[in-house]
């Protein structure tokens, strides 16, 4: 078996979700409870079909986002894993449409940070072990620091 990494470009502004599925209808079934979720949202979704032909299918009503997409999981190449990238709203405004799809099995990691998706390899084909999201932690919060964070979470309206 080896293991490597997959370092992912997420697009300015964008935010990057990256998850695993079962079935082909993944890619509309996501495109359906994105717009229906959140008005105006930008996205675009690759799906790296695992059996028959085993493309990566995509959608997505972002051109630019899509294209990123399609690169994305086709670097992951890890059968029935999909990237979604989106734009105009964040990861927390449609994560529980995503888990309420019914094919949807695991999300790993929905992030804006720098992203690498660790894959395992074997003679039968590739696998999603983990992501790396993000930095180490440099330290436990502080006073300040617990201000800072309140005072965030209400400026962008998430906590009153």
């Amino acid at each position: 078996m080896e293991i490597d990494s997959v370092r992912i470009e997420i697009p300015k502004e964008a935010n990057v979700i990256v998850g695993q599925s079962h079935f082909i209808k993944t890619v509309e079934d996501i495109h359906e409870a994105l717009v229906g979720t959140v008005p105006g949202i930008k996205f675009g979704v690759g799906f790296c079909e695992a059996s028959g032909a085993c493309l990566v299918r995509s959608e997505g009503n972002d051109r630019k986002l899509k294209k990123h997409a399609e690169k994305a999981a086709l670097e992951i190449a890890c059968g029935h894993c999909f990237v979604l990238f989106i734009k105009e709203a964040f990861p927390i405004n449609v994560m529980n449409a995503l888990k309420n799809i019914p094919e949807i099995c695991r999300i790993f990691c929905a992030t804006a940070n720098p992203l690498e998706v660790l894959t395992a390899e074997t003679v039968q084909g590739r696998g999603i072990i983990g992501v790396i999201d993000g930095s180490k932690p440099k330290g436990i919060e502080k006073k300040k620091d617990i201000k800072w964070r309140k005072d965030l979470l209400r400026a962008i309206k998430y906590k009153l």
